[in-house]
């Protein structure tokens, strides 16, 4: 695991020199703190900065092949480098490593471009062929792990974060208006684009080639289209029990300490177990719980996450978290590189804080939901069948006024239920792809008009492009394959990646292993989903496994009570960061708009939490990347500010 970054001249342009190199990896220390290298040579310059994991004496990289001819620097891991180092060995190729990223240059030197394919694992690399004069940047099926690319007339630089792009002399620090509108749209920035005008990300799954000073980009993966309608519901069962045990099992490979994040869901609960199968000694596992402040009660999972290390016997820490997140919010920021509307990058900051005490590298749960149905916007479908055969009279016009009535919010099982009723009443006679689109966005296109000062552009966005590409005839895994193409890469993954490594964590995530992701698209959406049961499969797989009081106690999700925070510890706050002030010497946001917005939160009349948290993110962020302020002396000033 490491940070990458690089510099290929364009066109006569100036040669890359050292001190680029360390402008760039000197900024991303945090994700290589234990070594770094570079590799410069006429137009190209390579650089890494690494957290020694495998081969921690040895695989000191870039790395090249047998006559140094191909070079590569590589963020990630790749879980089957035993299995091909052995094969590319039997063909001749010598290794001088035992680092799992040499086998890149091999497959490389065989296989050309379509090295990628015999991958298994995580990753953002980049290869430099110095005979064809060819660079080559490549990114794993799921974007599990990140690549920002910019290029110019004169030169493409890349990096696994945009701010070490940044720190080069000449890089503009512009806003994408489309990136903005997309962020405030779904809480992140689309794929292919970041909030940098000029600054992209390399989506994943692809390739980018810079070669005689073209640059082209080529998709190599998607998971499968079409289910498979031949296997039984207990040949299913079989099947997924066994991949989620060889992938958890493949990424248990380390040469340094590891543990798991275990909050008690399914997901994390079935990591631990497998990983507790094939351990030779207790495993490590961490906690977050809320027991003070508004809703903390409600978010607690502390008993669950209990439960199950006491059944696996883990060697379990807890932390618990407080609604004083003001002084953190900076430096989050700055680390996710760009705006995020998800509360879950504050715990997972602070979770692995906790664990990189004790460990180097830990697994996560994250991804189950997106491949075994664990969404309830998934039943959306099932639901509005029902509903909609109830006259229409009756639908909108009894129960959605009594519905729209009801307060909601997120922090207690009953307003909870009231905010999803009244999400599913207003779109239960649209379209799939409007309700799933109803479901997801923060500001929905009437709100964005009136939010933004200044026109919007009107495009077709992410959302849109990621139904296009989510061919197939079942409704509902479409729905996941969406997600997987859009939120899984642009939030998930992205505040899992930069708040791990914001602490020098390694985080692998099993459940995203593409051989179990592919497993899961063939499944007919009947299995994933059954009789309005989430994770039908998932769950009955893992029978005997966990217990029925961890398989089917009420989801939560991983973020904070962020939302009843904010109408009550952190009002002052709200008050200071999204003052009239503010707001206008931005210039980007309606202050009448984002006044209401606070209002009805405040009152409980609507559940806004979202909404406010991107305005809230947006705004500290704007004052690091646009008004040039350090997080220490932004943190400074926002508590005090809060304190007068």
């Amino acid at each position: 695991m490491c940070g990458i970054y690089g510099i290929l001249s364009l066109r006569g342009g100036a040669a890359p020199d050292a001190d680029m190199l360390d402008r760039m990896g000197n900024i991303i220390v945090h994700r290589g703190p234990d070594d770094d290298g570079t590799y410069l040579a006429g137009e190209v310059a390579l650089g890494m900065r690494r957290l020694s994991i495998i081969d921690l004496a040895g695989g000191h990289q870039p790395i090249a092949n047998e006559d140094e001819t191909i070079w590569v620097v590589c963020n990630g891991e790749i879980y089957n480098f035993r299995e091909v180092r052995a094969e590319l060995i039997a063909r001749g190729h010598k290794f001088r490593t035992g680092s799992d990223v040499e086998i890149i240059v091999h497959l490389y030197e065989d296989y050309g471009l379509d090295c990628v394919e015999h991958l298994t694992g995580m990753f953002g690399f980049a290869l430099w062929d110095s005979v064809r004069k060819r660079l080559v940047i490549g990114r794993d099926r799921l974007g599990i792990k990140p690549i920002y690319v910019m290029w110019q007339p004169d030169r493409l630089v890349f990096a696994s974060e945009a701010k070490s792009i940044l720190a080069l002399p000449g890089v503009s620090r512009d806003l994408d208006p489309g990136a903005v509108e997309e962020y405030l749209s779904f809480g992140y920035t689309p794929n292919a684009r970041s909030i940098f005008a000029g600054i992209e990300k390399l989506p994943p799954a692809s390739v980018m080639v810079c070669e005689k000073g073209e640059v082209s980009i080529r998709e190599y993966w998607r998971p499968p289209a079409e289910v498979d309608e031949t296997l039984s519901e207990d040949e299913w069962l079989a099947r997924v029990l066994a991949q989620i045990d060889r992938s958890v099992e493949m990424e248990m490979v380390s040469d340094v300490p590891l543990g798991a994040f275990l909050s008690g869901g399914v997901d994390s609960s079935a990591v631990v177990a497998m990983m507790a199968r094939h351990s030779d000694r207790p495993v490590k596992t961490y906690s977050i719980g809320f027991d003070t402040g508004a809703a903390g009660s409600f978010y607690n999972e502390l008993p669950y996450a209990r439960e199950v290390s006491a059944l696996f016997k883990t060697e379990h820490k807890e932390i618990l978290v407080r609604p004083d997140v003001i002084g953190l919010l900076p430096m989050l920021l700055w680390h996710m590189d760009e705006p995020v509307a998800d509360s879950a990058f504050i715990t997972t900051y602070l979770v692995s804080k906790f664990a990189r005490e004790d460990v180097k590298v830990i697994l996560s749960g994250v991804g189950g939901d997106e491949l075994f149905g664990g969404y309830r916007r998934y039943l959306g479908d099932y639901y509005a069948a029902r509903f909609n055969r109830v006259p229409a009279w009756l639908r909108q016009g009894v129960i959605g006024a009594i519905v729209r009535a009801l307060p909601a919010d997120r922090h207690s099982r009953l307003t909870n239920l009231t905010r999803y009723a009244r999400a599913f009443v207003e779109s239960s006679d649209q379209a799939p792809e409007d309700r799933y689109r109803s479901y997801v966005q923060v500001f929905g296109a009437d709100a964005l008009d009136r939010l933004l000062t200044a026109r919007r552009r009107g495009q077709i966005d992410s959302l849109d492009a990621a139904f296009d590409a989510a061919v197939g005839k079942d409704g509902l895994n479409r729905l996941m394959r969406v997600d997987l193409l859009t939120q899984m890469p642009n939030d998930l993954l992205a505040l899992t990646d930069r708040m791990t490594m914001a602490t020098s964590l390694e985080c692998r995530v099993p459940l995203l292993n593409h051989e179990l992701v592919e497993l899961a698209a063939r499944q007919p959406a009947s299995l994933r989903i059954k009789n309005g049961e989430l994770k039908y499969v998932l769950k009955r797989a893992l029978k005997g496994v966990l217990p029925d009081s961890i398989l089917y106690r009420t989801k939560r999700g991983f973020g904070a009570p962020i939302g009843a925070w904010l109408k009550s510890e952190l009002t002052p706050f709200v008050a200071s960061i999204l003052s009239r002030q503010s707001i206008e010497r931005r210039g980007l946001f309606d202050w009448q708009t984002v006044s209401e917005t606070i209002a009805l939160h405040s009152a409980g009349r609507e559940d806004h939490t979202d909404h406010l948290l991107s305005l809230i993110n947006f705004e500290v962020w704007a004052r690091m990347y646009l008004d040039n302020r350090t997080p220490d002396d932004l943190a400074q000033e926002l508590v005090q500010e809060v304190a007068a």
